[in-house]
């Protein structure tokens, strides 16, 4: 049972014709809607805020329990895209009262990125200049647009210093570009399984997926909206990404049971092992859960991630110089193949070298990347400790 109990969506808009969110790319938008929650109560210094940043395919419901869909009249998307399982908190172990985000101490905030599909603007949202969906004419994004959009909330929600920013997965990266990026609006900044850069081997996997969602004959260049879905290149590109989120071991623990073929699935091949069933099931659910276009979007603005040469010329030592004046708190999964170990060891030596305070944590799973996201009790003491550590020192 979730310890936060029943949220709602929030949203936030700004930009008009006369003064719309310029992009890193020199693109604009009129008007940018970001959807988001906040628990717990801001505090009446306004100094005990924390932002999470989600994952790749998150959304703004972290916590609690919300059945009703962020798809709203500016989308065209059926709002069913919000299905059973997006109505827990991908996050509901991690955030509430007593728990790694006490709700009793912190107030958190998580929002949905610009280019997301659930209540952010983004592809599938209409382009008040037209009435039509984006679809294809929506502007590729960056980390930084993204980081940059949710300053923005931040600056409407009153609140000029963070007491923290955490992420796991791709929400590390977007944490780490806040705290170089805007350095005086965050204490502590913990990324969860995550890198400073997009590594040669991820760069192949989400090359991978782009293919296959942009190879899928319905996407039509992205305006596929009103027309039949992409769903295979979705079922392919998350077949391909799952393998990198959960462990082998996992996956083969998942796998044992029944092996379920449609009459539509691979006319010409039958499968004969379960596993091969649980990758497909892995798919088909994501597929009926993500807009394709979004997927692509955000994707696109994780290949072109790289902290040493946004911010240090380069160099990673340089970069981290500018968070001289944080706290960091990484954590490693030694099962993870997704962000492996070495990637964040790579980081606690540019940060080591650069004269920033930090805390190395390596957790010990057998459940791969996603443990960040099912084992809560191999993060909350550490988390716990250090927030309220800086809280103190504050």
């Amino acid at each position: 049972m979730s310890a936060i109990g029943p949220v709602t969506t929030q949203f936030f808009e700004f930009g008009s014709p006369e003064d719309p969110f310029r992009l890193e790319n020199g693109a604009t938008l009129s008007r940018v809607r970001l959807a988001y929650e906040t628990y717990g109560r801001l505090n009446a210094e306004r100094d005990n805020a924390v932002l999470v940043f989600h994952a790749l395919s998150g959304s703004a419901h972290a916590a609690g329990i919300n059945p009703t869909s962020p798809i709203g009249p500016d989308s065209v998307l059926d709002p069913a895209i919000w299905t059973d399982e997006c109505e827990i908190g991908w996050w509901d172990n991690f955030i509430g009262p007593g728990l790694a985000l006490d709700t009793d101490r912190y107030f958190v905030i998580c929002a949905n990125y610009l280019g997301g599909c659930y209540g952010s603007t983004g592809p599938a949202s209409v382009d008040p200049a037209t009435g039509a969906p984006y679809g294809s004419r929506f502007p590729d994004v960056t980390i930084g647009d993204i980081v940059n959009t949710q300053v923005r909330l931040l600056d409407h929600l009153g609140i000029d210093r963070l007491k923290a920013t955490i992420g796991g997965s791709m929400g590390g990266m977007l944490a780490m570009d806040l705290a170089l990026r805007h350095p005086r609006r965050v204490r502590m900044v913990a990324p969860v399984a995550a890198a400073a850069g997009t590594s040669a081997l991820t760069r192949v996997h989400n090359f991978e997926q782009l293919y296959a969602l942009q190879e899928d004959p319905n996407f039509n260049r992205g305006d596929y909206y009103g027309g039949p879905k992409p769903l295979q290149g979705m079922i392919l590109a998350r077949m391909i990404s799952h393998k990198t989120f959960v462990s082998l071991d996992v996956m083969e623990a998942r796998a044992k049971g029944y092996i379920v073929q449609d009459d539509n699935d691979l006319k010409g091949y039958q499968m004969r092992h379960q596993i091969e069933s649980y990758m497909l099931y892995q798919g088909k659910k994501f597929a009926r859960r993500f807009d394709s276009n979004s997927y692509v979007k955000i994707l696109t603005a994780w290949q072109s991630f790289d902290l040493a040469r946004t911010f240090g010329g380069g160099d990673l030592e340089e970069a981290f110089r500018r968070s001289r004046g944080h706290q960091y708190l990484v954590f490693s999964i030694d099962s993870d193949v997704c962000f492996f170990p070495d990637e964040q060891a790579a980081m606690v030596h540019a940060l080591k070298r650069a004269g920033v305070a930090y805390h190395y944590v390596t957790v010990h799973s057998d459940k791969g990347h996603d443990s960040f996201l099912i084992e809560p009790e191999l993060y909350t003491p550490t988390i716990s400790y250090l927030l309220a550590e800086a809280h103190a020192n504050a």
